[in-house]
């Protein structure tokens, strides 16, 4: 089969194009899926480049998120058959693993996932919007819905917000009835964030984010309950840590699922206890996660933006857009 392999960490140029790559076999409790969307995420950039802590065992196919239909059932099976349309939740919760990581993912013309990791794709749902859900929208729902429990009339501020799990913030908070104010650092992604529905933009590269929070809905006041947001989206970390938790009103929350500019920022304890400040952690999804994202999908509620849709063969330009940042939501894989 076609895929796209990596037999060692690296740059760009680890990335091989292999057209006689061994098709998968499926074991007991396996399906065999064949591939039609494979959405990329930062994940697989991290992945090809290496992290510490994580030894992998190469040749590697990579691509987390992998939607597909059922070509061969393995034995032990019970549930599924040829022809199933079908969304691969990435973990293996059961054996541990990781598609893309620890198991061959979604960059490859056939894919074998454990049937366990396996979820009905609606008839309604796209394949190509099936495959952008798990990671990034997973995990912006349990961070924005699970956990955070964002609700009508908030105000919810959302840095990163042109990113996939950025993006997936500022629709489930729309979703939710909130107002959102996108925080982003160009003029193209500022008016792509609009239409998505964003009740006001912040170009950080131009102006001070914290200012402009007072600007639009007062300092906050630590007696009177008034100015600033409900929620603060902040999973970027560094030097916005702190400035983030500044735009809070006094019990205001704030939300994050990583630290990709820094996970060791100074912090003032005396302005969390004075505020009554809620600093609430998410950590990726779960089934139930999916499952409601799907619905969401099914019932018209939510559609992701896909930025672009690329052939297996140009896969590197796919994860060379996301190591970028040249993209606003998915980019979209298929073989």
């Amino acid at each position: 089969m076609k895929a796209i392999v990596i037999s060692g960490h690296g740059g760009p140029e680890v990335l091989q194009y292999e057209s006689h790559f061994p098709d998968p076999k499926p074991g007991e409790g396996d399906v065999i899926i064949r591939v039609t969307a494979t959405s990329i995420n930062y994940h697989d950039v991290f992945t090809r480049r290496g992290m510490p802590g994580i030894k992998l065992s190469f040749p590697i196919i990579m691509g987390l998120d992998v939607a597909g239909e059922i070509v061969e059932v393995g034995p032990g099976v019970q549930g599924w058959q040829i022809g199933d349309r079908v969304l691969v939740d990435p973990i293996n919760r059961q054996e541990g693993g990781l598609m893309g990581e620890t198991m061959h993912g979604g960059l490859a013309e056939y894919c074998r996932a454990r049937a366990h990791q396996l979820i009905r794709i609606p008839d309604n749902v796209s394949d190509e919007q099936a495959a952008c859900l798990p990671v990034a929208f997973g995990t912006a729902y349990r961070m924005m819905a699970t956990i955070g429990k964002v609700s009508q009339g908030e105000k919810v501020l959302v840095l990163g917000a042109s990113g996939g799990v950025g993006v997936g913030c500022v629709l489930l908070a729309k979703i939710a009835g909130a107002a959102v104010v996108a925080c982003a650092s160009s003029e193209s992604k500022i008016q792509r964030l609009r239409e998505l529905g964003a009740d006001h933009v912040i170009n950080y590269a131009q102006e001070d984010f914290a200012k402009a929070i007072y600007q639009l809905y007062g300092k906050p006041h630590r007696r009177s309950f008034e100015g600033g947001v409900d929620v603060a989206v902040n999973f970027t970390g560094g030097d916005t840590w702190v400035k983030s938790m500044r735009t809070l009103r006094r019990g205001g929350r704030v939300l994050t699922c990583g630290a990709t500019a820094g996970y060791d920022p100074q912090t003032d304890l005396r302005f969390i206890w004075t505020f009554e400040l809620n600093i609430m952690g998410s950590n990726g999804w779960m089934r139930e996660d999916l499952d409601a994202l799907l619905n969401l999908v099914a019932e018209g509620k939510m559609q992701v933006p896909v930025d672009r849709v690329l052939p297996l063969s140009e896969a590197g330009e796919a994860l060379r857009l996301i190591e970028d940042r040249e993209v606003m939501g998915k980019v979209v894989v298929k073989p």
